[in-house]
């Protein structure tokens, strides 16, 4: 099917890390007015239907559909610290990992930063399986006093991940549809029981059905786990369970310490979206929050974009919105650059754009070319 008629159809995110790609519902293509195209396109459409209803058929998409494609994403929950996806966060029993999910899911849910990390506000739904309404409402008194958020739900009890987890949890993020943070506290609470010891492909299998969920709803899942008492070379060869479930997820954070009774203790970082990082926390006895006290590496920033730059700057209070072609946008902001390329550039970049300038960006294809809407996020 020809680009410049039709938009092409975005491929769904993958159940595992290493999986393929498949095309959405047929429902999300957008179907061109059969009066308005021609038979020979109408025919081409209906060929490939019927090459999609071939059992053999293969999905594929080219790299120019890829670059004329504008994928929808949000920005991150927790700038340089926290994407969205699925993650495992690992520690040994009572090394105080439940009291840092709840200083993450207070930060996110009030928006506060967190270790000078710039944090996006969204609704948090902590499921704290090992605890009991009391003992939250303590803890959470202990960490920030009276200051409560309604963005922040608990849950004690749910079911179990095929068992009717799922539809507990797509009911929660459709009802709250600015869900940003998902922690299941722990991952042994949530999977089925089993008498045999987990396998690999297990392990994968339950990570995957998780990351399915994260991905469709664009959101950060946050799995609390255990890690090993056997040493390893690598912290993140501890976490427990097989190879499975590192390996499926987007990333991990281990949180270790050198002694049980240490108050000082090392989080390590490894994603898929950014780069490794090792982060060194001291505790707060008074209020158990964990505090930043350095890091071993500083946090990379992608340089900016004088592109972007000149892009964004079209758009302000005064001028909420911009639409045009691609060679008026480049007439507009004086780049030399052909307009194909430029179409492709911020097709590529649109989730940028929104997350560093707050400008909404979409490309619409047509006979006569793209047609390009810039419009400010208020």
């Amino acid at each position: 099917m020809n680009p410049e008629t039709k938009r092409n159809a975005v491929p769904s995110p993958s159940v595992g890390a290493d999986g393929g790609q498949q095309f959405a519902n047929m429902n999300n293509t957008n179907i061109p007015d059969a009066g308005a195209e021609s038979n020979e396109n109408f025919d081409e459409l209906k060929k490939k239907l019927r090459r999609m209803q071939d059992p053999a058929y293969l999905p594929t998409v080219t790299m120019t559909e890829l670059y004329d494609t504008v994928y929808e994403s949000k920005p991150p929950v927790i700038d340089g610290l926290l994407q969205n996806g699925t993650y495992i966060f690992a520690g040994a029993p009572k090394v105080g990992k439940s009291f840092l999910m709840a200083q993450l899911a207070y930060h996110v849910a009030t928006g506060k930063p967190l270790w000078g990390y710039d944090v996006h506000r969204g609704t948090v739904l902590y499921l704290a399986l090992e605890d009991g309404h009391e003992r939250l409402q303590k803890r959470m008194y202990r960490m920030f006093g009276v200051e409560d958020v309604s963005k922040l739900h608990f849950a004690i009890n749910a079911k179990q991940l095929g068992n009717g987890l799922d539809a507990q949890l797509e009911k929660f993020v459709r009802e709250h549809p600015d869900t940003q943070l998902i922690i299941i506290d722990t991952l042994q609470k949530v999977r089925e029981l089993s008498g045999e010891a987990y396998s690999y492909r297990d392990d994968y299998h339950i990570i995957g059905q998780l990351k399915q969920f994260a991905d469709k709803f664009k959101i950060c899942l946050l799995i609390v786990h255990h890690t090993r008492k056997t040493p390893a070379d690598d912290e993140f060869d501890r976490i427990s369970g097989t190879t499975g479930i590192y390996g499926c997820a987007d990333g991990a954070f281990v949180l270790s310490k050198e002694r049980r009774t240490d108050s000082s203790a090392t989080l390590s970082i490894s994603s898929r979206d950014q780069p490794d990082q090792r982060i060194h926390l001291v505790r707060d006895e008074a209020t158990l929050q964990w505090n930043f006290d350095h890091a071993d590496t500083e946090l990379y920033k992608e340089p900016p974009d004088p592109l972007l730059e000149k892009v964004a700057a079209l758009v302000t209070e005064e001028v909420p919105k911009w639409e045009g072609s691609a060679t008026e946008l480049i007439a507009a902001t004086g780049c030399e650059i052909q307009p194909n390329a430029l179409a492709k550039r911020l097709n590529v970049n649109a989730a940028k754009l929104l997350c560093d300038y707050g400008i909404h960006y979409s490309n619409a294809h047509t006979k006569a070319g793209s047609r390009i809407t810039l419009t400010l996020q208020r």
